[in-house]
């Protein structure tokens, strides 16, 4: 399995871009997808759920009024958890992958996006209902219909994720991956992202870090203070920089709306920290020495 190489590097999350974030206008959502491509992301990062069902309508109507062209960008959504939202009629938070709810998924998010294809469609979490011949003979249609190209998973384990191929390969996995909360690291799944040369994403890549205080916190600032000037860079970087330092090859999922965080996130690309940083910065988000 190849791993693809037409998602930028850095991923726009545009899961606070409406309702659940900043509610950004038609216009607002045009000109921060204009910067984007300008400074190198052309890679945006969906669900169906995000804003309780509309930020795909709020995106795509966006899109149909910009002068993007479909070719230049690429479209990532997912599918399958079942949100309590006001939108829909669900009591309880589940999840549903049966095939009819697969393909409907995907061509509602079609409709919402404007456009005639996805260029990545994952199934959004893993559900213990999940049967992989049903999901198969979902995205085989799906595919040989030309509304997706590529189909992996989001927040699935190694063993979830061979389930699943007893039917149908899994190009890609997008997990919680960042310096204050790399578990992937040790439970297999980043090993079976390199192993399996899968496209690996991280959401959350800043973690915790700017989410208040804490003694973790404060070990990594302790850190952070003499590599801000080594590395010319800003907590921001350095924390996108050690993540994409692992040789899975992650490509982070960045949430902010903020254009000039946007474009710092792109100048870490740029950043390769020193072995050693790497460690020192690991053993400051752990609090003891590598094992």
């Amino acid at each position: 399995m190849e791993k693809s190489t037409n998602y930028s590097k850095i991923i726009a999350g545009t899961m606070t871009w409406g309702s659940w974030g900043k509610q950004l206008t038609t216009g607002e959502m045009i000109d921060l997808m204009q910067h984007c491509l300008d400074i190198g992301i052309s890679t945006f990062d969906h669900a169906d759920i995000y804003g309780d069902y509309t930020n795909e309508i709020e995106f795509g109507n966006a899109l149909g009024k910009s002068n993007i062209d479909r070719t230049s960008i690429q479209l990532i959504s997912k599918c399958g958890i079942q949100h309590t939202g006001k939108t829909r009629g669900n009591k309880i938070k589940h999840y549903n992958y049966s095939k009819e709810y697969i393909v409907w998924s995907a061509e509602q998010s079609l409709k919402k996006l404007k456009t005639d294809y996805l260029d990545l469609f994952l199934l959004h979490r893993p559900s213990p209902l999940m049967q992989p011949e049903e999901v198969a003979e979902a995205i085989g249609q799906l595919r040989k219909d030309g509304k997706i190209k590529d189909f992996g998973v989001s927040n699935f384990t190694p063993s979830q994720i061979a389930l699943l191929e007893t039917a149908i390969p899994v190009m890609g996995n997008q997990v919680e991956f960042s310096l204050t909360a790399n578990k992937v690291m040790y439970d297999g799944t980043l090993d079976d992202i390199l192993a399996n040369k899968r496209f690996g994403m991280a959401w959350s890549p800043l973690g915790s870090y700017f989410k208040g205080e804490g003694d973790q916190k404060q070990r990594i600032k302790k850190v952070f203070e003499p590599f801000s000037a080594k590395y010319d860079a800003d907590a921001s970087q350095l924390l996108l920089a050690w993540l994409m330092h692992h040789p899975a090859k992650i490509h982070p999922v960045v949430g902010t709306s903020n254009t000039s965080r946007l474009k710092d996130a792109v100048a870490a690309t740029d950043i390769h920290l020193e072995l050693e940083d790497w460690f020192e910065l690991l053993e400051a988000s752990q609090g003891h020495v590598v094992p």
